[in-house]
């Protein structure tokens, strides 16, 4: 009997959550260990089908590095990586939509529809929704590696207004149409400031936004703009985090009500996080 009253509390604390969400888009950048371990991949798309299931209206956006760099491998080709990107010649452009816009993608959808989700996968050449041009990183060409210049959100509307969840592959085109790699992170928060999403969530393989990095006790559990600012200034967020917290900073700066950055390691970590009262990663927002 305690287990039971201990799940009805859980229903009670999530009912106002569910009340002021319902309707609302939610951005659900998915990646990392989430992709790869069969098990949290299923407590991944279980949590937004419930998210779908409640009135919520998911957007998936995935990315897929690991399976592009095994197949690049596989056909013998080598993987050079500069300032954490993937240096993109014409050939590796096709790899990586065919493996995002392919494999990836359609296993998304079918997972979601297995949960009796409809859910349709795209990239961003699919309606132009993803617009790029070339990205210079500190002056390096590094091929067909974009950056988003323009979202044209009417293909994600009419399949959200149809009642189906967009999954889609980070792959753009230019107006010569070009193909390019995007960043899944960028592409993310370039997509949930178009749609003025209240929420844009990154699952990742860290607990969130840390003060000490060797101390998971640590976290951050709310950051503003300008505390995210501060704390890159003064070293504190770093490294590979740092990357992370721009893009959240992005998705703030185009509109979007609230960020998180979440350990989709942990089962079930997209609802723990908007339906309780503590939540489990870390929040920015204006």
């Amino acid at each position: 009997m305690k287990r039971e009253i201990e799940k009805a509390s859980v229903l009670i604390e999530a009912l106002p959550y569910i009340r002021r969400f319902a309707g609302s888009i939610v951005v659900v950048k998915y990646g990392g260990s989430a992709m790869v371990d069969d098990e949290i991949k299923m407590s991944v798309i279980q949590d937004i089908a419930m998210m779908k299931r409640i009135g919520m209206k998911p957007v998936v956006v995935h990315g897929g590095g690991n399976s592009i760099t095994q197949l690049l491998d596989r056909l013998g080709k080598k993987t050079q990586f500069i300032d954490g990107l993937r240096v993109t010649d014409a050939e590796t452009a096709e790899i990586a939509e065919m493996v995002l816009s392919g494999n990836i993608s359609k296993e998304l959808v079918q997972c979601l529809q297995a949960q009796g989700i409809n859910a349709v996968g795209i990239n961003g050449k699919d309606g132009d929704t993803l617009i790029a041009r070339k990205m210079l990183t500190n002056g390096k060409d590094l091929g067909f590696v974009g950056e988003v210049v323009q979202v044209n959100t009417a293909l994600m509307d009419a399949l959200m207004s149809n009642d189906f969840v967009p999954v889609v592959a980070p792959v753009g085109t230019d107006f010569s149409g070009n193909t390019y790699n995007i960043n899944a992170d960028y592409a993310a928060s370039a997509i949930a400031g178009a749609l003025h999403a209240q929420k844009l969530v990154f699952l990742t393989d860290v607990e969130g936004i840390l003060k000490d990095k060797d101390n998971p006790e640590s976290i951050l559990r709310r950051l503003t703009l300008a505390e995210t600012e501060a704390y890159i200034a003064d070293g504190t967020i770093r490294g590979g985090m740092i990357p992370k917290a721009h893009c959240c900073m992005d998705g703030i700066k185009q509109g979007v009500q609230s960020v998180h950055i979440l350990d989709g390691r942990i089962p079930h970590s997209l609802l723990l996080e908007i339906f309780t009262n503590e939540g489990i990663g870390t929040m920015m927002t204006r």
